[in-house]
């Protein structure tokens, strides 16, 4: 069975302590999601998600513009960072997702904790499913090495950074049969 994900109800975050007093948090607003969902056993289920790292967002253009440039990112070079799953475990009524995350063309496995909700039919009929992950990684691991150590000695971005995805697939409808009839324009003459 084909799903697609509905941006719409779908959300990517990332979240990291700032000079280890706080937290920032940020978003990538421009993703897509390959499922492969097998709705009747999820642990055989895949998936691919990539994400265009310039739809980075934390609500501070200065900061974001740092986090473009090649001190972390490094967009221009590598625009686009992927997560491809490997395998989905069921454990103890949540699932453990593990993948291959690519940043600045470094992989490294990364695993997610995740919960399945559905599948649940929508009010037009649709067949949905609903998926919440989040996991942590080391930023080091994917040579974002950037930091200045501030005036009390701490550091100031942490070197943890959370990721959570919440994602909504929906199940793609069956295209129209191709013998299907067709509508009679009005006043124009019957096929013979």
């Amino acid at each position: 069975m084909a799903w697609d994900v509905d941006l719409a109800h779908s959300s990517l975050e990332f979240a990291v302590r700032h000079m280890v007093i706080s937290t920032v948090k940020g978003t990538f607003s421009d993703f897509t999601v390959e499922p492969h969902i097998d709705a009747d056993d999820i642990a055989r289920s895949t998936g691919t998600v990539k994400v265009n790292v310039a739809s980075l967002d934390t609500h501070e253009p200065r900061r974001d513009t740092h986090l473009r440039s090649a001190d972390f990112f490094d967009v221009e070079r590598f625009p686009i960072m992927t997560y491809a799953v490997k395998s989905v475990e069921q454990d103890d009524g949540e699932y453990r997702i593990v993948g291959d995350l690519t940043i600045r063309d470094i992989t490294r496995e990364v695993a997610l904790r995740a919960e399945v909700s559905g599948p649940v039919t929508d009010p037009f009929g649709g067949t949905r499913i609903g998926v919440s992950a989040a996991g942590k990684l080391n930023r080091h691991d994917f040579g974002l090495d950037w930091n200045v150590v501030t005036e009390a000695g701490g550091l100031l971005v942490g070197d943890d950074v959370k990721i959570s995805l919440e994602a909504e697939f929906v199940l793609a409808q069956p295209a129209a049969e191709e013998n299907a009839p067709e509508a009679v324009l009005e006043g124009a003459p019957a096929n013979k």
